[in-house]
């Protein structure tokens, strides 16, 4: 005797037509888990990257702190790493030419800088893992030494050298960064250097009217900085 076989209801096929759905959810759920797991992997590796990064230009910045502030030099934990404003009778009048008197900082400045550990990452063992870990992303720690000079807004007289602050500013942070890189005997490459002429002062002199103000405003605003900055960045990669 032949089976009868029970007709298929419209449930059981609309069942079997989306039964492909069930496993390509679990597919894509199992897939979403492993990104935020890799997310949250990557994201925990770039934060105990950036502290120990911190920890070291921390260190930098108290030794700094100690040995060379006072009333004409201030360093700072800033965002860019660590800054070291020098004011006072750095050059000679309407020159580029630093004044002797400074030689003995920037040697001072220079040292604290070379025996740093932040300078040292690269041939120090005990931060290896780091660097392999910097590595591992395609990214490299990069150390720089960058000097900004700052003038303040009195322009220059016809007699100057220089056609702009724009360009004595940069001459002066250049012959910083000179001097720091022979005293220090740290690599040029880690250095470089910017000049901003009147455009970035401390205080604006716009809004002064007392004569002595504003002669305190411009020796304030006659500065250079110095920064020691470390930061990660994408490898470059060349092509023979």
């Amino acid at each position: 005797m032949a089976k009868i076989r029970r007709p298929i209801t419209m449930d059981e096929r609309r069942a079997k037509a989306t039964a492909w759905a069930l496993t390509f959810a679990d597919m894509v759920t199992l897939l979403l888990t492993f990104f935020v797991l890799l997310l949250v992997i990557l994201n925990d590796a770039e934060q105990h990257i950036d502290m120990i990064i911190n920890k070291l230009l921390d260190e930098t910045y108290e030794e700094l702190n100690k040995n060379i502030g006072s009333d004409q030099v201030s360093v700072d934990r800033v965002t860019k790493g660590i800054k070291i404003t020098m004011r006072g009778n750095l050059f000679k009048s309407m020159s580029a030419d630093v004044n002797p008197e400074v030689y003995p900082l920037l040697i001072e400045i220079g040292q604290i800088i070379r025996s740093s550990k932040i300078i040292g990452v690269h041939s120090n063992p005990n931060y290896k893992y780091l660097l392999d870990l910097i590595d591992n992303r395609g990214t490299s720690l990069n150390v720089e030494v960058r000097c900004e000079g700052h003038t303040d807004d009195l322009e220059l007289p016809e007699e100057s050298i220089f056609p702009s602050n724009w360009e004595l500013s940069s001459a002066r942070s250049l012959n910083f960064v000179r001097l720091l890189s022979n005293y220090s005997k740290m690599p040029q490459r880690i250095f470089s250097a910017m000049g901003y002429g009147e455009f970035r002062p401390i205080i604006d002199i716009n809004k002064l009217r007392n004569n002595y103000q504003i002669v305190e405003a411009r020796a304030q605003n006659r500065r250079v900085e110095i920064y020691l900055d470390a930061f990660i960045k994408d490898k470059i990669e060349f092509e023979m």
